[in-house]
């Protein structure tokens, strides 16, 4: 491989860092969206945070091939296997590229159905299901995006996605700022302007991906590998981390429709809120979320190097500093929380109702870092299906059924739907921490060391 970084210098802090700013910036990219369709139009913003949500659950489904990729690098590199490592990175490309043209045209068929099951306001719909067709179309070039990513970052270039996430931003939000109010002879287009802009800035962030990949590990990549031979062993070993690790995401995506479901049928008024209050709410878990993707990296590593101590110590101190980050920027952000609504709207019931959230999310991110840090670092070592069971199981006997019980049948509104969720993160990210502790993970790596190295 060329440029191949220096393991002694995969830090924590080494990894984390460009991860931290690349999906500081990825949220700054849908932030921007709100904050230019706020300017626009209150609904506009409400039916494109629908049509998100459902191409979060999309997103999963690319997800758990990144997620195989990442780990059974990390594992590979760890044990000086490098040929094993090229053939799973050519492997999970195929398979994204194939997977994400397949629900490319899904979205683009059953756009409208899908939206309709979600109960969306008929005012909603008709830019809904615009957004969704046009970002829905283009999901295989997000597939794309991922598990090049992924692969980039498995080798320690976290740097190299950064950068590329950088110049998405900046090609999206001028995008935004022609096709939202028809600047410079542009189309006034609204939410598919943001559609529009936001397919662009993935293209061409794709293509200097692929640049990126050929820089960093030319010569090392077997392109013809999966025309020799079925890959049976690579793509067995991706569907068994990726499989459950989809599984608990995508029941946390399908969980989180179904609850807004339940929001919907509140109101307009109540999906308005939700959507800025998320988009706040982001910036406080987003130190949590770079922190797990580090630690997945660097005990995918250790684990690799049969250092299983280290792996251990490396889960829990990331994650005290996970839980510490991310609780401080949820105080930080409910103290401001006034201000900050004042940014996506003037409407006086969102901004109090919006502030009341911010509050109870002090008690909720702590909870959010367990899962975000330790079910990586479980996935990484090898443990997947233990998450996802106790996903499932309290996703939907706690989170969904409490945000019914709560939020409509008790009339709490979103404020219930918010206690919900604290009680979910919670309950699941203890028990995270209890089977990390037991280190029943020690056992369960996806590669054999005692093969010949490559």
């Amino acid at each position: 491989m060329q440029n191949k970084p220096n393991r002694s210098k995969l830090t924590l802090f080494a990894l984390t860092w460009p991860i931290f700013i690349e999906i500081l910036l990825h949220m700054l990219m849908g932030n921007a969206d709100t904050l230019m369709l706020s300017q626009y139009d209150d609904n506009s913003v409400a039916a494109v945070g629908v049509s998100n949500q459902i191409f979060s659950v999309v997103i999963v489904m690319f997800g758990f091939v990144a997620t195989g990729t990442t780990i059974l690098i990390a594992q590979n590199l760890g044990a000086n296997k490098n040929k094993a490592a090229s053939q799973i990175a050519v492997v999970s490309i195929w398979i994204n590229i194939l997977f994400g043209l397949l629900l490319s045209i899904v979205l683009i068929i059953f756009g409208k159905p899908i939206l309709a099951i979600m109960n969306l306001p008929e005012e909603l719909m008709g830019t809904a299901t615009m957004y969704l067709r046009i970002v829905g179309g283009f999901s295989f070039i997000q597939a794309l995006i991922m598990t090049l990513s992924a692969i980039i970052k498995s080798h320690g270039f976290t740097k190299d996605a950064m950068y590329v996430t950088i110049g998405m931003n900046i090609l999206n939000v001028l995008g935004n700022y022609l096709f939202i109010f028809g600047v410079l002879g542009a189309p006034e287009l609204g939410a598919t302007g943001v559609a529009i802009s936001t397919a662009f800035s993935r293209i061409l962030g794709t293509i200097v991906l692929f640049v990126m990949l050929f820089k960093r590990v030319r010569g090392e990549l077997p392109w013809a590998f999966v025309l020799q031979k079925f890959p049976k062993k690579e793509v067995k070993d991706l569907l068994k981390i990726g499989i459950p690790s989809a599984g608990e995401q995508l029941s946390y995506n399908t969980s989180q429709m179904v609850i807004t479901y339940f929001i919907a049928s509140m109101g307009t008024s109540a999906l308005t809120t939700r959507v800025y209050t998320l988009n706040i709410m982001m910036f406080a878990f987003l130190f949590s979320v770079a922190i797990g993707q580090g630690t997945q990296i660097l005990v995918g590593y250790l684990i690799g190097e049969r250092k299983h101590e280290e792996a251990y110590r490396r889960g829990l101190r990331s994650l005290w500093i996970g839980i510490s980050v991310s609780t401080f920027a949820a105080i930080l952000f409910a103290v401001f929380s006034h201000p900050l609504l004042s940014i996506f709207t003037s409407n006086t019931d969102i901004i109090q109702l919006g502030s009341l959230l911010l509050v109870l999310t002090i008690f909720l991110e702590p909870g959010r870092a367990f899962n975000l840090i330790i079910i990586n670092s479980l996935r990484a070592a090898g443990d997947v299906k233990f998450p996802v069971i106790i996903g499932i199981l309290s996703m939907w006997g706690i989170a969904v059924t409490i945000s019914y019980t709560a939020g409509i049948w008790l009339g709490f509104g979103l404020i219930g739907v918010w206690i919900a969720m604290i009680c979910d993160e919670w309950l699941r990210g203890l028990l995270m921490l209890r089977r990390w502790k037991t280190r029943k993970w020690e056992q369960m790596s996806f590669i054999d060391v005692n093969q010949n190295q490559n």
